[in-house]
C-alpha cells in the first residue's frame, strides 16, 4: 500500500525561514506563501516594505506549481514562446517564483514568492525547497 505523505506546518516554517534568509541575504523584500497538496494556504509571511499585492501573486504562483505539478515558470516560457493560449488556462499564473515540493516522487505542496524580479523569485523559492528536500 502507499503511504501518502503530507506537509506538516513545521515543515512549511523550514522552507519559509529558508526562503526568507535568501532574501535577507540579497536584501529583498518578498511575500512567502506554502501551499498543500490542494493549493490551500498553510503559510503565509510577508517581509516589511513588500508590496500588498506580492500576498496574492505568491499564493497564485504557489497554487499554479502544485496545481500542475510544475514551476511556474514553465508557464512564463511558454508565453515567451508565443504560445499565450496558455494564459488562459483557469488557475495559471505565468510568472516564474513558484515550486513544487516533491518528497520521495509525491507532491506534497508548493512555495510562492513575490515582490522582486521574477527570476529573484524563483531563486528565493528554490532555497526553500532546497532546504526541506537538499
Amino acid at each position: 500500500m502507499l503511504r501518502q505523505l503530507a506537509l506538516s506546518i513545521d515543515d512549511a516554517k523550514i522552507i519559509a525561514a529558508a526562503a526568507r534568509a535568501e532574501a535577507e541575504r540579497n536584501s529583498w523584500s518578498v511575500v512567502i506563501a506554502i501551499v498543500d497538496d490542494g493549493g490551500h494556504l498553510m503559510y503565509l509571511e510577508r517581509m516589511d516594505g513588500t508590496q500588498k499585492a506580492s500576498s496574492i501573486v505568491a499564493q497564485e504562483k504557489a497554487s499554479t506549481a502544485i496545481m500542475f505539478k510544475r514551476p511556474s515558470a514553465a508557464f512564463e516560457q511558454v508565453v515567451a514562446g508565443g504560445r499565450v493560449a496558455v494564459m488562459s488556462l483557469p488557475g495559471v499564473t505565468t510568472v516564474e517564483g513558484g515550486l513544487p515540493i516533491i518528497v520521495e516522487n509525491q507532491f506534497v505542496g508548493a512555495i510562492g514568492v513575490s515582490g522582486v524580479h521574477s527570476s529573484q523569485d524563483g531563486q528565493i523559492a528554490k532555497a526553500g525547497v532546497d532546504k526541506l528536500v537538499g
